[in-house]
């Protein structure tokens, strides 16, 4: 069987750019936020159901989702956005289910979810990776490097599990505060323990 990993961090930790070398080292990375837009794309029912639940202002002119419009309503909201939450997230998950189905046995296939804590899926996992970085660290760049106010940036944070309850969850922890070349060394280590509890095919 496939060894079935979770990869998260909070927004700004650099969760991408582990993503992606997870990927160059062979591993099969599934995107959730990829995934989150195929599901509500145009003529899918989860943009129909969306339009229902917030109305017609969240969609523009070309017929897509206006991801802005839709963000300043749910991110002001819990509620609304658990609504979000509950339309995207059951979707996602089946279409993830879908490509992990389609992996070999040997595979190390890693499910790259922002909101993994969030939503209660680190138990579901053979491992899980967090990409860990000080908070006052995620806020500097997303005002320096995204041009976001600070108010903003820590909205987006409250609205994110704490750094403890993501360490909490954690198997492996990558640290995200030094070079890129210090990056690829952690995320080199870690694949090299994935790859050693890949069980024997007979």
């Amino acid at each position: 069987m496939a060894v079935r990993v979770g990869l998260t961090g909070g927004v700004a930790s650099g969760k991408s750019t582990v993503s992606a070398i997870l990927a160059g080292l062979g591993a099969l990375v599934i995107d959730a936020d990829v995934l989150a837009r195929e599901v509500v794309a145009p003529g899918t029912d989860g943009l129909a159901e969306i339009v229902e639940a917030f109305g017609p202002g969240v969609v523009g002119d070309d017929g897509s989702l206006d991801r802005p419009s839709l963000g300043a309503l749910v991110f002001a909201d819990e509620a609304k956005r658990r609504t979000l939450e509950r339309i995207i997230h059951p979707r996602v998950r089946a279409r993830a289910a879908e490509l992990e189905a389609a992996a070999g046995p040997d595979s190390i296939v890693v499910h790259d979810i922002p909101l993994l804590v969030e939503t209660g899926q680190a138990g579901a996992f053979d491992a899980v990776i967090v990409v860990d970085v000080p908070t006052a660290v995620q806020v500097d760049r997303m005002v320096r490097l995204r041009g976001m106010p600070e108010s903003d940036a820590r909205a987006r944070m409250s609205a994110q599990a704490s750094r403890e309850e993501r360490l909490a969850a954690a198997t492996h922890v990558v640290e995200n505060t030094g070079s890129v070349e210090a990056l690829r060394s952690q995320v080199i280590e870690v694949f090299e323990a994935l790859r050693g509890t890949v069980p024997a095919c007979d």
